[in-house]
């Protein structure tokens, strides 16, 4: 019997409707879970110590081969609350120093192409452990992201959506994170529903609020909102285009070393589903 496909993750509420399936409903089983950090993720995949990864869509780039699961991903049409540029007191045109969440890589590479393509300014980066106290010390402003960019009291703080920023300048949605499939795994892959896990963690919406409310100092009200109304976790036409700009504005800046053409799998369940219909 073939060993479970080993998937790495993060547990960020904004990734537990796509993981919620696979650890606690009818897709249980079907994988080997292993939890990190988006950054993380993407190391652990590219080492190959993973079959697939949730991974910030910038890793996709900088990973060698690989292909990405169509239509699943953590992304934002508009704001998306939990992917934040702090300051204390500097407007975003006076920022000089910014120290960048460590956990992050698209979020990162995201900020890095405002400022250089749309504020025409370069500020100094650093990064950091997301110790927003900290970050702030010897900075003018911190990028901080996931369930750690949602807990913060915001009072006197100027705070700035990055995914309202990207769509100021563009006018398109924005995409932080998809399933990548490393290129020997991509048959195994086949075989695992990762749309019907995500379409099973989204009917779940209520249990994972209530199983992430000891964890985030929000209100279920709250959890509720960004999961339904922040978060997309499909990728629609916006947001494809806005994907695809990303790439090239990264590269542009010399983020990235070239611009690698989407690749996608196609799953054997969409392939019965396309067969029927």
């Amino acid at each position: 019997m073939d060993a479970p496909f080993r998937l790495a993750a993060s547990s960020y509420l904004n990734s537990a409707p796509l993981i919620w399936s696979f650890l606690h409903g009818p897709h249980e089983g079907a994988v080997e879970f292993v939890e990190a950090v988006p950054a993380r993720c993407a190391q652990l995949l590219s080492q190959s110590e993973v079959e697939g990864a949730l991974v910030p869509v910038i890793e996709y780039q900088r990973i060698d081969g690989g292909s990405l699961v169509p239509n699943v991903c953590v992304g934002s049409q508009q704001e998306v609350l939990s992917v934040v540029l702090v300051s204390k007191n500097k407007r975003l045109e006076n920022i000089q120093s910014v120290a960048l969440d460590e956990s992050s890589r698209t979020s990162a590479t995201l900020v890095k192409v405002i400022f250089r393509e749309f504020l025409e300014r370069e500020p100094e980066w650093t990064t950091r452990a997301p110790d927003l106290a900290e970050m702030l010390e010897k900075n003018d402003a911190a990028l901080i992201i996931g369930d750690p960019g949602m807990a913060f009291p915001r009072q006197g703080l100027n705070v700035w959506d990055m995914a309202s920023l990207w769509n100021e300048h563009t006018g398109l949605g924005f995409v932080f994170a998809m399933w990548m499939v490393r290129d020997e795994a991509v048959e195994r892959a086949r075989k695992v529903d990762f749309a019907g896990a995500r379409d099973e963690g989204v009917a779940h919406i209520e249990e994972i609020v209530r199983s992430y409310q000891d964890k985030i100092p929000m209100r279920a009200d709250e959890l509720r909102n960004y999961l339904t109304e922040n978060i997309v976790f499909k990728v629609d036409e916006s947001m494809e285009r806005g994907l695809r700009l990303y790439f090239e504005l990264a590269y542009k800046h010399g983020l990235i070393e070239r611009v690698k053409p989407l690749r996608f799998i196609a799953h054997a369940a969409a392939q019965r589903r396309n067969e029927i219909n």
